[in-house]
């Protein structure tokens, strides 16, 4: 990735596609659409009440377009742009935050993504949903929501929350004598709560981690979120929002049981095959925090499940782009585990 950081430095859009697994463009990838915390970055803070000396990453956002800005983040999110053996694109997304519109007119345009096939919510948090009502400018026009709604797979939990945030979104049956009023269509699907339960979007199997290993990854000790969990031919897991994984579920992620392909329940490299990429979460680079990870609890992790591959995804203003991803790279070769910040638009090819 150092090509990319002296292109930004340089003033000039990078070249925002790379590869993995020696798969190039024609095939399936992953569009990182947004890589910041929940308030996103630059922090209005920062610019409305400057500190002194100011916050260098955040008043790059004033002189720095963020199509060119490696440190302007929107709320985390990923497209899965899933290219099938007969070569029909799909396109999964995982949240729909708070600021999924920007997200849309930035790099939907610049990727030339047309649509939104499915939809994986990991948590009822506003920061991964508040832009469902959003998804129907990623849906056919229709004056009378005359369309196929698109699949929105989500826990109960986050269903029973959504439910009461979204009312409107729930139903698409109008009661009589109501007007017809254009909103998003949505076709809502409960994710089992069962150890082995998985699910199909858009032609792509997920298998959510919680339920892999019986027991969910924390978000806080009240709090549960989902990571996911798929891919057959590269192997991938993302988990944007975790605290801390319980002692079973640490436990279940350092065995593999290879009964049919990728019914293996972990993504340790230990016991059978080893993640090709793990897309992880890291909220501030030192310290730590009571509902998130950060960088030393985030690499500590690194160490034990030994991915070949991590990006790291949800950081605060304190991340500088070029400054930290240099430091990446050293431990990187320490540690012999290939890791580096995301950053919005980064378009990864990889053989799903």
């Amino acid at each position: 990735m150092g090509s990319q950081h002296e292109e930004f430095e340089n003033g000039t859009p990078p070249e925002r596609s790379v590869a993995i697994n020696g798969v190039g463009t024609g095939r399936s990838s992953l569009i990182f659409l947004g890589t910041g915390c929940s308030t996103a970055v630059p922090n209005a803070r920062c610019l409305i009440r400057p500190t002194d000396p100011p916050c260098s990453v955040c008043f790059q956002s004033l002189s720095v377009p963020p199509e060119r800005n490696p440190n302007y983040r929107c709320n985390t999110s990923l497209l899965i742009d899933y290219c099938q053996d007969d070569g029909i694109h799909n396109y999964i997304l995982i949240d729909v935050g708070k600021t999924f519109r920007e997200q849309v007119l930035r790099w939907f345009t610049y990727h030339k993504i047309p649509q939104v096939d499915s939809v994986g919510i990991k948590c009822c948090e506003f920061y991964a949903t508040l832009g469902l009502d959003d998804i129907r400018v990623v849906q056919p026009f229709s004056h009378t929501n005359d369309i196929d709604p698109t699949p929105v797979y989500l826990t109960q939990y986050a269903m029973d929350s959504l439910a009461q945030k979204f009312p409107y979104l729930m139903t698409r049956k109008l009661k009589e004598g109501a007007e017809v009023r254009r909103v998003a269509q949505l076709d809502w699907n409960i994710i089992e709560n069962d150890p082995n339960a998985k699910f199909v979007a858009s032609g792509l199997e997920f298998t959510p981690l919680p339920v892999i290993v019986l027991n969910p990854v924390m978000h806080g000790e009240d709090y549960v979120c989902l990571g996911f969990l798929f891919g057959q031919k590269s192997r991938v897991a993302y988990i944007s929002d975790v605290s801390r994984f319980l002692p079973s579920t640490e436990k279940r992620m350092l065995l593999i049981v290879l009964t049919t392909i990728l019914s293996c329940a972990v993504i340790s490299k230990s016991e059978g095959r080893q993640l090709d990429l793990l897309i992880l979460d890291t909220l501030y680079r030192k310290n730590s925090h009571n509902v998130h990870l950060c960088l030393p609890q985030t690499l500590d992790a690194l160490k034990r499940i030994c991915p070949k591959q991590a990006l790291l995804i949800g950081m605060t203003h304190e991340f500088d782009h070029h400054q930290d991803n240099m430091f990446l790279t050293e431990w990187s070769k320490r540690e012999g585990i290939q890791v580096q910040l995301a950053h919005d638009g980064l378009r990864m090819f990889i053989d799903l």
